[in-house]
């Protein structure tokens, strides 16, 4: 069976987490550091300026806490991982929902502009980058977890946002060994903020902090994930030329926007008019495909919200990761073709 998705690893990581345990030392520590030094590096941001986190969720409260999001009203698309609902809830912020642009996967800024909430959440779903254009006074938190190495104007998306957020769960573009996650900003004031939070235990104040905390374990394998992210990307796009050559259609970039956009090919989403008897066809030829959001998993009425809804009955995900041979998209597209 081709797997619809599954994590890269390799020797190198594994060497990484045997140091680890052989180090005797599991905890939050000089790993941690390291791995938060050089995804500040690889951002382009100065050093200090992320926060490594137990998960992508965790990233997403602690932004919103960041922002003081308790009792705002924080918009994000209905079109997402039921996540973003429940880390708004977890920082007991006002919902509030909005539709996706037309043909796309992201968030309709047109509405988050008219109707100007304190807060908005803003992912690049599938690793297609949005050009933020937000109305001034408007909080912004990147949701990068599906763009990772993904570039708008020449700068790596979650720097234009008041704060960004990576997951390294183990689906993600780069895994820290099955959870895990980051939180970036160019103002460092959130930063110190929730890294004060994180260190939980063994403090002098009365302050009520949690344990969102990385171990040095992840942080390690997270180390080796991300010198193969270029690697990985590289790999990622070819498999994306490979169905667009074979006309495929596929979501993609709007080459219209005024700045230039780098996507990342976290996802291949293939528009279909049958999308539930494809990845019923291509099961049976050994291909697992699925409906990235179900018309079922939208977070509002769907019939409130008819981008969103058009996506979730005319889209499916097909195989697109690092170690897809060749010849196993060349068979994915051959089933399709014939489906």
């Amino acid at each position: 069976m081709i797997s619809h998705n599954r994590p890269t690893l390799g020797k190198e990581e594994i060497h990484a987490a045997k140091r680890i345990i052989t180090s005797g030392w599991l905890a939050q520590g000089e790993e941690v550091r390291r791995f938060e030094n050089e995804f500040c590096q690889y951002l382009g941001l100065p050093i200090g300026h992320t926060v490594a986190v137990s998960s992508g969720t965790a990233a997403l409260f602690l932004a919103l806490w960041a922002l003081n999001a308790e009792n705002k009203i924080v918009s994000f698309p209905v079109y997402v991982c039921s996540a973003v609902r429940n880390a708004v809830a977890m920082a007991r912020a006002k919902e509030h929902l909005v539709d996706v642009a037309r043909n796309s996967p992201n968030i309709d800024l047109e509405i988050i502009n008219k109707e100007k909430p304190h807060i908005v959440i803003i992912p690049h779903l599938y690793g297609i980058p949005v050009d933020i254009k937000c109305s001034k006074g408007i909080k912004i938190i990147e949701d990068c977890c599906h763009s990772l190495g993904a570039v708008v104007d020449g700068k790596s998306t979650g720097l234009k946002g008041d704060l960004g957020i990576f997951s390294f769960f183990s689906t993600k573009l780069i895994t820290t060994g099955g959870q895990g996650g980051m939180v970036a900003s160019k103002n460092k004031h959130f930063i110190e903020a929730i890294r004060d939070y994180r260190e939980f235990d063994c403090r002098d104040d009365y302050k009520k902090r949690f344990n969102f905390q990385m171990t040095d374990l992840q942080a390690a394998i997270g180390r080796e994930q991300l010198r193969k992210l270029p690697k990985f990307l590289k790999r990622r796009e070819k498999i994306f030329k490979m169905y667009k050559d074979a006309d495929l259609e596929l979501l993609d970039v709007n080459e219209k926007g005024k700045y230039k956009f780098t996507p990342v090919r976290y996802r291949s989403i293939l528009k279909s008019d049958h999308p539930k008897a494809l990845i019923k066809q291509l099961f049976k030829n050994n291909i697992k495909a699925i409906i990235p959001i179900e018309d079922w998993e939208l977070l509002g009425d769907s019939s409130l919200f008819p981008n969103a809804l058009k996506l979730a009955r005319e889209t499916v995900s097909i195989p697109c990761y690092p170690s897809l041979t060749n010849r196993e998209v060349e068979k994915i597209v051959e089933k399709i073709i014939i489906a």
